[in-house]
């Protein structure tokens, strides 16, 4: 995506760069670069103040990062609800049988019931 915001040098504004296409016949021939508040027409794309032409300090580095981030623990993530066996999904909602109410497949509770996995079910949740 090209740059739009500029320091126009004639108005001093903060404002959009205009690019209007230039023709000759039915052929473009070029871009006629000019500020959108005054109207000065800048004579090449290098020629344009650009409003973030100064690099940007990094706040960030890979030191921040987390090694690896973990959500869940092993023991954890085999006791989610979309691994127990009173899970319900349809296309609404995901419920759960024993609770009788709505739940997410990320929840978990004490009553966790692990479903028994079938190998030739085609709905692998």
């Amino acid at each position: 995506m090209a740059k739009v915001e500029i320091n126009c040098i004639n108005c001093g504004t903060e404002s959009f760069l205009q690019r209007d296409a230039l023709y000759h016949g039915l052929t473009k021939t070029g871009e006629c670069l000019s500020c959108s508040a005054c109207g000065h027409v800048y004579p090449n794309e290098d020629a344009v103040p650009f409003r973030h032409d100064t690099p940007q300090t990094a706040i960030f580095t890979n030191s921040d990062r987390p090694k690896n981030p973990q959500l869940f623990s092993q023991s954890e993530a085999k006791t989610l609800c979309r691994h127990c066996a009173n899970y319900i999904v349809n296309p609404f909602t995901q419920f759960c049988a024993l609770h009788k109410k709505e739940v997410q497949a990320t929840d978990s509770c004490p009553q966790f019931n692990k479903r028994k996995e079938n190998s030739d079910s085609k709905f692998n949740l």
